[in-house]
């Protein structure tokens, strides 16, 4: 079995180690031709030698990341997008940092849409934010929901077992009643271990049900339960290990 160069990273992955972006935004940029090895135009599944090639985004050069790692967490408000910069967002999730974090460059490790609060990670280690946004990494995360009306307990099949939505199939992992409530109510639980774009809203509109509410409170282990909103703080190694599934040994 051929074993991995780890002097030869795929491109993609050496574009998240170096703080570009995450590694799926690494193979988009790939794929739009904007980025080139040695002068040429670089393709999905190049391989970079770290000590020697010359990798360029936009003709600017992008070097191994020699930076120390920085992880926090932000509890969003809504209003805000989690993007570094979008000329239609009025605010973007970046403005709630302090000041010495925001020279530094940073992606979202898992996005809300801007009309959702709570949890969001974020860091310039590519391999983090890979395995948080993997399916295979079954990282949990739990969301407080409320919708415009209580809840026919008949959608439920329709919501554990999924349904295609616009060519896309939707589905939600875990679905509980709020303490104190039955699912028969507008307010509950939702447990997801994968996450595509607003999924949760897209699956219950389908089924009839507007999203009036929604906010991440965890990630894994790790809960916002004592940040307030806009609030932001860096994450300890212990932390960070908190937001993954523990591994049976």
């Amino acid at each position: 079995m051929t074993q991995s160069n780890p002097t030869k990273p795929k491109l993609q992955k050496f574009l998240a180690s170096a703080g570009l972006c995450s590694r799926r935004k690494g193979e988009l940029l790939i794929l739009d031709g904007l980025i080139s090895i040695n002068g040429k135009k670089a393709k999905l599944g190049d391989r970079v030698n770290v000590d020697h090639d010359i990798v360029k985004f936009k003709g600017n050069r992008i070097n191994a990341n020699s930076k120390p790692s920085v992880t926090l967490i932000v509890n969003k408000p809504k209003g805000y997008m989690c993007s570094n910069e979008d000329i239609n967002a009025d605010r973007l999730i970046f403005e709630l940092l302090e000041q010495k974090y925001r020279t530094i460059r940073l992606f979202c490790a898992g996005r809300l849409d801007v009309d959702s609060e709570g949890m969001v990670v974020l860091t310039n280690d590519g391999d983090l934010a890979h395995r948080l946004t993997h399916p295979s990494q079954e990282v949990r995360k739990k969301y407080k929901i409320e919708i415009d009306k209580n809840l026919d307990t008949d959608v439920l099949p329709s919501l554990l077992n999924g349904e295609i939505v616009e060519d896309e199939f939707l589905k939600i992992d875990e679905i509980k009643p709020r303490k104190g409530k039955s699912l028969r109510s507008r307010k509950l639980d939702i447990v997801m271990q994968h996450g595509k774009k607003r999924e949760i809203r897209r699956i219950f509109f389908y089924l009839g049900y507007r999203v009036t509410k929604l906010k991440r409170v965890s990630i894994g282990g790790l809960g916002i339960r004592n940040m307030s909103l806009g609030q932001s703080r860096l994450l300890k190694k212990e932390e960070i290990d908190l937001l993954f599934p523990k591994k049976i040994s």
